[in-house]
């Protein structure tokens, strides 16, 4: 997995990056966005645009954060609360438009 958004984001959703990714592949959850692995080309944009430093490579994230890992991965494989079926890979976030939901992991998450 690429790019992953981890807690700073959550519940402040800065959406500065989504107009920096070129491939559209940043999706709004409802407490933070989600960077779709299989979308994400890698480019580094959205960690560069973020201005809380919630973005960064699925390989530097802290232990303390690596949870953040899974959940990325399951808000796209994964059924989602209040949806029929797992988002999967769309083609980019604006087809979708603001998904409004999180995976159970962020959905609980309190910050400590």
């Amino acid at each position: 997995m690429p790019y992953v958004v981890t807690s700073p984001c959550i519940d402040v959703k800065d959406t500065g990056c989504l107009d920096e990714c070129p491939v559209d592949a940043i999706y709004e959850g409802g407490r933070k966005l989600y960077i779709n692995p299989n979308e994400c080309t890698e480019c580094g944009a959205c960690a560069s645009a973020c201005p809380i430093g919630a973005i960064m490579l699925d390989l530097e994230v802290p232990k303390a954060e690596r949870s953040f890992v899974k959940s990325e991965k399951e808000f796209f494989s994964k059924v989602l609360p209040g949806r029929d079926e797992p988002l999967g890979d769309p083609g980019g976030a604006k087809t979708v438009g603001k998904v409004g939901v999180d995976t159970p992991f962020v959905a609980e998450y309190e910050a400590s």
